[in-house]
């Protein structure tokens, strides 16, 4: 439990990095963020399948297919939607959606996974989920309140609705790659990862090549195909796609194989902390009183719900007399 704890902040600590990135390239589309970090990220993983060739050769078609499906949603959807609500915006309503994440996984892993490896108990994770929802509510009060979003009704609102498709994405994805762990034990995580890049990498090419066909179309001032400002935007590329998606991937795939799965979504709040640290780092300021009130909260929420025992799961067994 303690390990899987320590891997599940790696990978939050790391993770957090995508919440600041899109605003250091404001004038790149988050599309294109989005398949240059997967395409950064399938480009790191070729060197990684060399050196784990044998283990990735047993990995059966089914596997493949559903590391080509997480691949997709959890990789490209989620950061195209979640790059584009940022800009959209701005990181603060963003983050207030995509912050509803660890009780929205919780909630929906102790109703569908909850049976499999024993469910966590409503009376014991209740005040677990509401220390954090209590938390994410005062932090993104803090955030709204002190910045003012000029922009129109209408990108307002389809950034609102891009960022819960993204955070539909992201609920989608944690869980189901958490099972395929839990049922492949023997299987170790960074062979999954490696995986993961592999099956990326196609479908980066293929969408870096669509979305520069586009921004040819629509924009076609828009200097190709690195953007107007190159000597930035390539190497956070790399180390989005290095930190943030193998290396990320890694250490969630480590967690995920020791924690059971009604547990992945409280741990999901080391990704809005690391967020807020690095977002105020830029901004080179203490967060205000609330907002560490709200921190504090999401720490206490994290801890409780870590305590908590799945109860067992009881087999019944139908004999005839």
């Amino acid at each position: 439990m303690f390990a899987g704890v320590l891997f599940a902040l790696a990978a939050g600590m790391m993770w957090g990095l995508i919440f600041v990135g899109p605003l250091l390239v404001p004038d790149y589309p988050g599309a294109l963020q989005s398949v240059a970090r997967y395409l950064a990220f399938g480009l790191i993983a070729l060197p990684l399948a060399w050196r784990d060739w044998k283990r990735l050769r047993q990995l059966k078609r089914s596997d493949w297919s559903e590391a080509l499906k997480l691949a997709l949603v959890g990789n490209l959807l989620y950061y195209t939607f979640l790059a584009n609500a940022i800009q959209r915006t701005g990181a603060p309503v963003s983050t207030m959606i995509i912050g509803t994440l660890p009780v929205v996984i919780s909630v929906s892993a102790n109703l569908l996974y909850g049976h499999h490896e024993g469910r966590l108990s409503w009376r014991k994770l209740t005040p677990a989920l509401i220390l954090i929802a209590g938390g994410l509510v005062c932090v993104n009060i803090a955030e709204l309140t002190g910045s003012v979003a000029q922009t129109d009704l209408w990108r307002y609102l389809s950034g609102i609705a891009l960022a819960i498709m993204a955070m539909i994405c992201w609920t989608w994805y944690p869980l189901r790659n958490a099972r395929w762990l839990r049922e492949h034990p023997e299987k170790k995580a960074s062979t999954w990862a490696t995986a993961q890049g592999i099956a990326t990498l196609p479908l980066a090419i293929a969408g870096y090549l669509l979305v520069s066909l586009q921004l040819q179309i629509t924009q076609p001032d828009f200097p190709l195909p690195f953007g107007p400002h190159p000597g930035r935007f390539v190497p956070l590329m790399i180390a989005i796609g290095l930190f943030c998606s193998w290396l990320g991937a890694l250490c969630w795939n480590e967690a995920s194989q020791r924690l059971p799965t009604v547990l992945v979504g409280p741990l999901i709040v080391f990704e809005i902390l690391a967020g807020l640290a690095y977002t105020f780092l830029i901004r080179q300021s203490w967060p205000p009183l609330l907002t560490l009130c709200g921190i504090l909260s999401l720490i206490a929420g994290v801890v409780v719900a870590t305590r908590i025992k799945p109860e067992p799961v009881i087999i019944k067994v139908v004999t005839d007399k």
